[in-house]
């Protein structure tokens, strides 16, 4: 998973005709941390998709236009515009995390 470090960064890695997965978090969330604890078998298992993650915090703005209410959060953008969307509360186990991915249109 890339760690998205400017706003530049974010808009480009959402803008692909490939899908694109944002796992916004903060440092000081716990379900952040289980949620790492699972995440990197899922990335592997869904390559299809390009991964990346960005820091709530750093990018309150972002979190704001995107809806993030809650993180963990995962959100799925195409050319651009989200497409789908994982609230914190949905994302506890690998079980929530791989329901919503076999979901996502192809």
């Amino acid at each position: 998973m890339r760690q998205i470090e400017t706003a530049e960064q974010f808009e480009a890695a959402i803008s692909g005709d490939k899908p694109a997965i944002m796992k916004f978090y903060t440092t000081w969330c716990p379900d952040c941390v289980r949620l790492n604890m699972f995440i990197d078998d899922i990335v592997r298992d869904y390559g299809q998709y390009d991964w990346f993650e960005i820091d709530r915090d750093q990018f309150p703005e972002l979190g704001e236009k995107y809806q993030v209410l809650g993180i963990p959060s995962l959100l799925v953008f195409r050319n651009g515009k989200k497409i789908a969307h994982l609230h914190s509360a949905d994302a506890k186990t690998p079980e929530e995390v791989r329901a919503f991915l076999q979901s996502l249109p192809e």
